[in-house]
């Protein structure tokens, strides 16, 4: 049998404009966020519509693609892999996010 792997493949559209992170050592990370949508028949017979959000990080290379020619509303199709990070906010609360690591991007829309 083989290894199980962690691979996400997704359709959307960016909620925002992406985030462009630059660090000390002159490496960029992107940020942004993209929605996908579904819909079923509620118990009555209605149509309803749900849109799900998910965080997409964008790390070498392809940062310059993210930052030069992806904008709020166009649609994406990305591949990546789940990742999971915590941190503590200012009240010392822990904070939980999940995260999709983007290998892979295609633009649909111009």
């Amino acid at each position: 049998m083989n290894a199980l792997r962690n691979k996400v493949q997704l359709i959307g559209r960016l909620g925002q404009d992406p985030e462009i992170v630059t660090f000390a050592d002159g490496n960029k990370m992107a940020k942004f966020s993209i929605a996908t949508d579904d819909s079923y028949k509620d118990k009555n017979g209605q149509k309803v519509e749900r849109a799900y959000w998910h965080n997409v990080v964008v790390k070498g290379g392809l940062v310059n693609v993210v930052e030069n020619y992806i904008a709020k509303g166009q649609e994406i199709a990305l591949e990546g892999k789940l990742t999971n990070r915590s941190w503590d906010d200012k009240d010392g609360n822990k904070r939980y996010i999940t995260e999709i690591l983007c290998n892979e991007l295609l633009m649909l829309s111009k």
